[in-house]
């Protein structure tokens, strides 16, 4: 009579002999979080770029509106302060959204510039883990095979 093989025994073989590389995990998260933390300091500097912007618009915006509440001698000179008012603030605004604009576009290409060369991080890993289990799994595939027969 034939004995049937105990394939308890064989896939817990095989599974002892599938190595799981942690090193390769770890670089993956090391590569990650500094990207992470690469990103956070351009989101950071950007922010705080902006909030500069946004205190001196503010601040100059206040010191034209004091101008323009001071009391006139002549009714005309009103109007006149409400239309320099207004050329300052529409100057101020083109001057500050421009401002705006350049804090963004280079957010914009030091983000880019971070993924691109994150991409080829995370790309080199990848390859190198994938060599790695491919070979791991061809000899423990083999030690399987030999231990089957």
């Amino acid at each position: 009579m034939q004995k049937t093989q105990d394939f308890t025994k064989v896939m817990q073989d095989m599974t002892a002999a599938f190595p799981i590389d942690t090193k390769a995990f770890q670089d993956t998260f090391k590569t990650s979080a500094v990207l992470g933390e690469k990103v956070a300091k351009v989101a950071l500097e950007a922010a705080e770029k902006s909030n500069e912007i946004s205190s001196k618009w503010t601040k100059e915006t206040l010191g034209k509106v004091s101008a323009l509440t001071s009391v006139k001698d002549e009714p005309a000179d009103y109007s006149k302060a409400v239309s320099d008012f207004a050329s300052a603030a529409a100057e101020m605004a083109a001057a500050n959204l421009a401002a705006f604009a350049e804090v963004a576009k280079k957010a914009q290409m030091e983000t880019v510039e971070l993924m691109l060369a994150a991409g080829k991080d995370l790309s080199e890993d990848a390859t190198a883990a994938v060599k790695k289990a491919q070979a791991d799994v061809t000899a423990a595939a083999k030690k399987a095979t030999a231990s089957v027969k």
